[in-house]
């Protein structure tokens, strides 16, 4: 995830629907053709089902992520891709040992927690303490300095169910920061009520970021569940006594990578538009919305602008190594490729709920462009936001050089009961929602990558993302 105020994920921002603008609702034949035709699309099915069954799970930096890279590769040769290759970073990898927890006193039973990603560890015995309950990580910052020494901190409050998954920003910083304000306060580690929306004993990882100069301390995640029968007990009773198991480890300098293909366009002069999601998952299960979802979604759509001819701007399709751990891979990205003609960015990154809303983050010159855009996909039922595209957490910091940017915003009314849990499995893409979203994202690209007008930078930098 460096740290995202960037997520994920993968988010869109919150804002409220406009009203399309007074013109023809009616795209050009050869766009409503395409989009047409992407309704009945089976290739991102196939490299869904295809990562998802074959590697399975693929945590950045590691020998699975590697098979991911080589299993990219041949896919999106054998789909006719151009120029087809890996960039390889470095990177620290987080690996995961054993996690346990249970309530030693005065309710004794066993907890569902899974460690957070970038977790200190405990001894293998663990460590044995009093639970001190915070319903807000700002009660959590307000606490005094030093109160916390010897004890585990539990964070508990809970996450909202939204469309466009706003919540996550505010609810989720129980899981960004609220590891690093604990241990400030001297914790001697710390649970959260995992931030979801489910109701299954399945606790949701993720990436903590621990503060320059803060020392790790163990940080784990509740299934919700847990949590609220954690907190139930503290109700009763001012002193319960958790034991917490979490005996991660970090290796240092481990290959990852970036897999990158292209559609070449025929007028190198007008520009590079990029598209892509991240090819890493967590290691709890095999990744399917979070994200082999996203980059089936792009590659499908960049393939069918492919096999209608030659367009304009070259798309280049980027599966992201270590979005989930730090985002290792899109800065190795953005440094080597920061100073190319690269005029365009967009990112899937929000599961395979369908597609409602656009956003933009085109120049005010570019205004044609973007209405060409809202009417094309409106009849797909994509309406019109006013907030401002910021391409995801890939390539944001495009977006925040001045990159012009659009976001498919998908529904993501259920994605948090499944996001970075056991249950992230191939059963939860609806392959009609799937194709739903090719089309939207084909539309996107058979506009943008064609227009004859050229795509300007803009000036007012895209808003933060969460991870």
């Amino acid at each position: 995830m460096k740290t995202y105020l960037l997520s994920a994920a993968a988010l869109p921002l919150l804002s409220l629907a406009a009203p399309l603008p007074v013109l023809a609702q009616t795209a050009p034949a050869e766009v409503k053709q395409l989009r047409e035709a992407a309704l009945q699309d089976d290739i991102a099915w196939d490299i869904a089902e295809g990562l998802t069954t074959e590697v399975g799970a693929r945590p950045a930096g590691t020998p699975e992520e590697a098979r991911a890279r080589d299993w990219a590769v041949a896919k999106l040769k054998s789909l006719g891709f151009k120029n087809v290759h890996v960039e390889d970073y470095r990177m620290p990898v987080w690996v995961r040992g054993a996690e346990t927890a249970e309530v030693v006193a005065p309710f004794p039973q066993k907890l569902f927690v899974t460690a957070l990603g970038g977790s200190g560890a405990t001894p293998a015995e663990g460590i044995t303490a009093e639970v001190v309950r915070f319903e807000t990580l700002d009660a959590l910052r307000a606490a005094p300095e030093g109160s916390l020494k010897g004890k585990i901190a539990f964070i508990s409050h809970e996450m909202k169910r939204t469309q466009d998954g706003s919540g996550y920003g505010y609810y989720g910083g129980a899981r960004f920061v609220g590891p690093s304000v604990a241990a400030t306060k001297g914790a001697a580690a710390v649970v959260i009520r995992s931030v979801g929306t489910d109701y299954h004993r399945n606790p949701h990882t993720g990436q903590t970021n621990f503060a320059e100069g803060v020392s790790p301390i163990p940080a784990g995640a509740l299934s919700v569940p847990d949590a609220e029968n954690l907190a139930r007990m503290l109700e009763r009773s001012d002193n319960v006594t958790l034991r917490l198991v979490l005996t991660s480890r970090t290796l240092e300098n481990q290959p990852s990578g970036n897999v990158v293909a292209e559609v070449p366009g025929s007028d190198p002069k007008a520009g590079i538009i990029v598209i892509g999601g991240h090819l890493d998952s967590w290691d709890l299960a095999t990744g399917a919305i979070d994200n082999a979802a996203g980059v089936a979604i792009t590659a499908a759509a960049a393939k069918r602008i492919m096999e209608a001819g030659q367009p304009r701007r070259t798309i280049r399709v980027v599966w992201f190594g270590s979005e989930e751990t730090g985002g290792f891979g899109s800065d190795a990205y953005f440094e080597a490729h920061k100073d190319e003609n690269i005029v365009l960015v967009g990112e899937s990154d929000f599961g395979a709920g369908k597609v409602w809303r656009v956003q933009t983050g085109l120049a005010e010159a570019n205004k044609d462009l973007g209405d060409r855009l809202a009417r094309a996909l409106a009849p797909l039922g994509v309406t019109r936001g006013q907030g401002k595209a910021n391409a995801g957490a890939d390539l944001s910091e495009f977006a925040n050089a001045g990159v012009a940017a659009i976001d498919l915003n998908q529904d993501g009314t259920l994605y948090f009961d499944y996001h970075h849990t056991p249950d992230d499995t191939l059963d939860k893409i609806d392959p009609e929602e799937l194709r739903q979203n090719v089309a939207a994202w084909t539309t996107m690209l058979s506009i943008t990558a064609n227009a004859p007008e050229t795509i300007e930078r803009v000036s007012e930098k895209a808003p933060a993302r969460q991870p």
